[in-house]
């Protein structure tokens, strides 16, 4: 997917890639789809690595019962009837290293409740890269509050997912365009490599 204007050169030291929901439950509800996905984001988190760019997971995940779920929390209550997130753990195809944070979150949104934008401004971080499974939730609400939050924001189509392919495309063309810069997997690595 070319852009459609030039993409401005990152900062390494103040840009974060954050991979959101790169799990084993979550990519073994879609078993047609990882193995693509987990090369794609790999290649993405291998380029950002050598640009000396930070690297950060975040992985949905309860404790056993779902003491963190509100009886009134409607997608809580979905999440709930699955009985996933409680044992499963970020997807070693990624090979996070040592140095990389693993955040622990209760909700859709990467930033409710957790401690990563408090990390992301130590580190003087004002950009990132997201990319996530779904684009309808985990990415929809991080990117929602990443940009009221007022970080320069990308997003890589190639590596987020949704089951939902028409609202996936939907939201790249709307809500993710109009608050990020929509890049497909060879913009990113390339921006990466400048």
């Amino acid at each position: 997917m070319p852009t459609s204007s030039p993409i401005s050169a990152i900062v390494p030291a103040r840009t974060a890639l954050v991979v959101m929901h790169y799990q084993t439950d979550i990519l073994g509800l879609f078993p047609s789809i990882a193995p693509t996905l987990l090369a794609n984001t790999r290649r993405l988190c291998d380029a950002a690595r050598a640009a000396g760019v930070s690297v950060y997971f975040a992985n949905l995940r309860f404790s056993p019962g779902y003491p963190e779920v509100s009886p009134l929390n409607r997608n809580g209550q979905g999440i709930k009837q699955l009985g996933l997130f409680v044992d499963d753990r970020l997807s070693p195809e990624l090979d996070r290293q040592a140095s990389e944070p693993v955040i622990t979150a209760h909700r859709a949104s990467v930033f409710f409740g957790t401690d990563l934008q408090v990390r992301l401004s130590a580190q003087g971080i004002d950009s990132l890269i997201m990319v996530g499974i779904a684009s309808t939730g985990v990415v929809l609400s991080s990117v929602a509050y990443a940009s009221d939050a007022d970080f320069r924001l990308y997003t890589v189509k190639d590596c987020c997912y949704d089951p939902d392919q028409v609202v996936h495309e939907h939201l790249f063309a709307t809500a993710f365009e109009s608050r990020t810069t929509v890049l497909s997997l060879a913009d990113a690595v390339l921006l990466l490599a400048r």
